[in-house]
């Protein structure tokens, strides 16, 4: 779901930059900085990603997330949340390895399942979480999404369209000094903030222009990710979900 905000910073990893003096002691172009933010993404045993996501078709839309905050390892384990647009509700999210448990919210339910339906459904799962494997239909999309793997390899694959990028004045994000690394692309304005001193990472990316409003950023690089998991009693197997909503 929340495939087309990953992508674009992808594709502003790979943007070709325009080469800089050095300044302010820093003798790395932008375009050196990119690949190395690029690189220690890819290299990076885990992250902490939140998304902000206020574009106009995303705040319409219930399939989409308005925010995200997942903290992701490469071998496949993920805690956090996602909020959806258009009062579409939210969803707490825990993966662990193949295992997935995820609790949508009532509003989430009823922005789901058609018809008054939601309602039954929500009240059936109501603060109990729906646990499965990423081989469940059901909840492949989830775990697609909270898969730091499937996002490096994004990264890795992506070719884009040679676009310069410029360097800016260093600033901070959060306490941390960056460097803003600024370009254009189809009408929108696209600015990766890379740290300062190294290894240099991306710290935050923005896009804005044209519709679009997005706001990623990366902290705890190679940070454990917390691997409780919700207990038994907590947590319903997705074949009674599906069982419910055949007759939805």
């Amino acid at each position: 779901m929340a495939g087309k905000a990953l992508a674009w910073v992808t594709a502003a990893l790979l943007l070709s930059p325009v080469l800089i003096a050095a300044d302010d002691g820093d003798d790395l172009t932008a375009r050196q900085l990119a690949d190395q933010a690029k690189d220690n993404l890819l290299d990076a045993k885990s992250v902490h990603l939140k998304l902000t996501d206020r574009s106009t078709d995303t705040r319409t839309s219930t399939t989409q997330p308005t925010s995200m905050d997942l903290a992701l390892d490469e071998d496949g384990n993920c805690v956090g949340s996602m909020e959806m647009g258009a009062h579409g509700g939210s969803v707490e999210i825990v993966k662990q390895g193949d295992e997935v448990w995820m609790k949508p919210d009532a509003d989430f339910w009823k922005a789901q399942v058609p018809g008054g339906q939601g309602d039954a459904v929500a009240e059936l799962f109501k603060n109990r979480y729906i646990h499965g494997s990423t081989s469940d239909a059901m909840l492949k999309g989830m775990a697609d999404t909270c898969d730091l793997t499937s996002f490096q390899k994004e990264v890795a694959g992506d070719e884009d369209d040679a676009t310069p990028l410029t360097k800016g004045d260093e600033t901070t994000v959060d306490g941390t000094k960056v460097i803003p690394l600024k370009g254009t692309e189809d009408g929108k304005q696209e600015v990766l903030y890379v740290t300062s001193d190294s290894p240099h990472r991306l710290v935050k990316a923005t896009q804005h222009g044209g519709g679009t409003d997005l706001t990623l950023t990366f902290t705890d690089y190679d940070k454990p990710v917390p691997t409780a998991t919700p207990s038994a009693d907590e947590s319903v197997d997705v074949g009674k979900l599906q069982e419910e909503l055949q007759g939805v």
